[in-house]
């Protein structure tokens, strides 16, 4: 039996009541639900009644699920399914809504009328005019098929199926890049519309996009205005793109470390800290080194410091994997060397945000420790660095942090005597833990 809060409210005052009051009678009626009205499935109230091709009503939820799932045949009948498209029974549905309001009185809440799901015709017709309008480059007819695309996106998790399963991304990829290879500043409005669903259906499904070279310019031009909401969906699609492309689009690492700069929220400093993390440590090794060099003239190792200090677990996480890959460049390495919170900074993390977190952190010192300079050692022996990584050897970790944290172990052992017996942490009063 299915029952709404407010009627198990109901009973349960009841029988309070009985139990204060043996004199009184109080029982409540219990209300039966009507089998025609409850899903074969579910065995709860319908709230969306839909009839397959064998005649049997189910809620749409139950069977969409029961297809979804593999099964080609009714649950019923057990007769196998010629097609899988459902019809909305609104006779059904009507009687229900007629037999919850006629039973408010004990509580009974009138199932809303479900709004009917995108069918794949609506969808492929709204595609082919989108297309057909970016030929012409009419921006009016385009920004409205994208506003309907966006209203069936938010309806429900069906209709998102059923756009993606059309294949509406690469069609918007497509009409992106008719207007963004025209002009960026002519045609904003419908960019910026068409920017923010494409990011939701990258991100959210992760879809394989590939963009042409003016759409990632434009990409990189959203990055450096002033919308916000554009510039944080610009950073989160340029994390799905090929590292190789995007090594090649003018102004991509200038505005990947104004994102780092002037934060705009969490979740695209974390996507921007990945696209720079896949860019320095993925891409050939020729673009990884310049790239690299690129990043760090801009300044972005003391950007990444202070991310380490102010940022969250995931931004903290993220931007040890930069620091760690820029190391990795003879220049970037020097820049690492001369700050003087680096040591104080990475050693801190150890042991204290995650796992990875501590290995990127420990390939950050064993990188600054390789020629075996006796006062970056002895440094790192005075912040608790030795301690640490003998506590990461008890507790474990994988292979090749192993490997780092046993070379450094072996290094500064030989430095312990020559270390000053320093409270270090007093120098560094001021930075968080």
């Amino acid at each position: 039996m299915v029952l709404s809060w407010t009627r198990r409210t109901v009973f349960r005052r009841a029988h309070k009541a009985n139990k204060q009051l043996p004199g009184v009678d109080l029982t409540v009626e219990e209300i039966t639900i009507p089998s025609h009205f409850r899903c074969p499935v579910s065995l709860d109230l319908m709230k969306d009644p839909v009839t397959l091709s064998t005649g049997i009503t189910y809620d749409r939820g139950s069977i969409e699920k029961w297809i979804e799932s593999g099964n080609k045949t009714c649950p019923v009948t057990n007769q196998k399914l010629t097609t899988f498209e459902i019809t909305p029974n609104h006779t059904i549905r009507k009687m229900i809504q007629s037999w919850c309001v006629e039973n408010s009185s004990y509580g009974i809440e009138r199932i809303p009328t479900p709004r009917i799901p995108v069918s794949s015709y609506e969808v492929n017709e709204v595609c082919t005019r989108l297309l057909s309008g970016s030929k012409s480059l009419d921006e009016k007819k385009c920004v409205e098929f994208v506003g309907k695309i966006k209203v069936w996106w938010r309806e429900s998790e069906r209709n998102k199926r059923v756009i993606i399963g059309n294949g509406v991304c690469s069609v918007l990829a497509t009409v992106f890049d008719s207007f963004s290879s025209v002009s960026f500043e002519n045609h904003v409005v419908v960019l910026e519309e068409i920017l923010e669903i494409l990011t939701w259906m990258v991100v959210i499904t992760k879809s394989k996009l590939c963009l042409s070279l003016s759409s990632l310019d434009c990409l990189v031009w959203f990055l450096d205005g002033k919308d916000l909401g554009a510039r944080q969906n610009a950073v989160l699609l340029l994390k799905e793109m090929n590292v190789e492309e995007l090594s090649k689009v003018e102004g991509v690492v200038e505005g990947l470390v104004k994102i780092i700069k002037e934060p705009i929220g969490s979740s695209a400093t974390k996507a921007c800290l990945t696209t720079i993390f896949k860019m320095v440590s993925f891409s050939s090794a020729k673009n990884r080194v310049e790239v690299g060099e690129k990043f760090v003239e801009l300044g972005l190792v003391s950007f990444l410091l202070e991310s380490i200090v102010d940022g969250e677990k995931g931004v903290c996480e993220k931007a040890l994997g930069v620091l760690d890959c820029l190391c990795d460049c003879k220049k970037g390495k020097e820049v690492v060397k001369m700050n003087a919170l680096t040591l104080p900074l990475v050693i801190k993390k150890i042991l204290r945000v995650s796992p990875l977190a501590s290995s990127f952190a420990v390939g950050v010192v064993r990188k600054m420790c390789e020629k075996k300079e006796e006062g970056v050692l002895i440094e790192v022996i005075q912040l608790g660095g030795f301690q640490k990584l003998l506590v990461m050897l008890q507790v474990g970790c994988e292979e090749k942090t192993k490997e780092n944290v046993t070379e450094l172990l072996k290094m500064l052992n030989g430095y312990r005597s020559k270390a000053e017996c320093v409270e270090s942490s007093l120098e560094f009063k001021y930075l968080k833990n």
